[in-house]
Parts: structure tokens; sequence; C-alpha cells
């Protein structure tokens, strides 16, 4: 069975060769956001035909045809993620590098607000909040 990003693929009119679909499926089952050596190591336990070259250009094609997000964290390691109608934020450990994804009504009034109390219409945004643990 397809998964989410081998259908938006197809959506968008990408030929679909067997190492795209295994790129494809690999980010569609990650839970984290992995940057390429992650994506190319899961990809390549499937098939280890897939070398990390590949891994590169398909993630440079996923990126240009907005199916996957690209962003730097600040760990010199580019991340990504599925893109996603669905908004939300980030707040990074900045300790272990763990990316927790938040959505908060408030803080996106609050986003709001401030764009219109400064004479402007928000279009879009994003947000990270770089973050240690609470000891104790």
């Amino acid at each position: 069975m397809p998964s989410r990003l081998e259908k938006l693929c197809v959506d968008k009119g990408l030929k679909m060769t067997e190492q795209r679909r295994v790129i494809a499926r690999v980010l569609s089952e990650s839970d984290d956001h992995p940057d390429v050596e992650t994506v190319y190591e899961r990809s390549n336990k499937i098939d280890s035909r897939i070398s990390i070259a590949t891994v590169y250009r398909t993630m440079r094609l996923f990126e240009e045809v907005d199916i996957v997000e690209k962003h730097d964290f600040g760990d010199g390691r580019a991340r990504y993620e599925e893109s996603s109608d669905d908004h939300h934020d980030h707040l990074i450990n900045v300790e272990n590098g763990e990316v927790i994804e938040f959505y908060d009504e408030a803080l996106e009034k609050l986003k709001t607000k401030i764009a219109k109390d400064l004479g402007y219409k928000m279009v879009d945004h994003r947000l990270e909040l770089y973050a240690v643990p609470l000891k104790g």
C-alpha cells in the first residue's frame, strides 16, 4: 500500500522509481525530523542499492515540489518533515536535538494580532523555540 508521500508524488506527476518509493515510505513513517544521513541509513536497510547521492537528489526534488519541508534547527544539519496543511510550531531540545511539534491556539492568535497591530496581514510564519528540559 502506497505511503502518503508516494501518493503525493504521483499526484504531482513525479516518476516514481523503486528507490524514490522507499525514500518516500521512510519519510512517511518517520515520527522525527530526520536529516539526509538518517533517511539514507533507514532507506539503505530496506534497499541496499540506494546511495547517499540518490537520497540527496530525491530530498532536493521532494523539497522543490513541496512534498517535504526543510528545516535548520541550528545543529548544522538540514532536517526534513513531510509537508502538511496542518500548521504546527517546533520546540527543539538543545541538549539532545529532539524536535517536539506543538500547536497553541492562543499563540496563533497573538502572532496574527502582532502582525495586524503593525499594519500587516500575516500570510505565513515559522516558530522555533530552543530550550533545555527543566531540572527537578
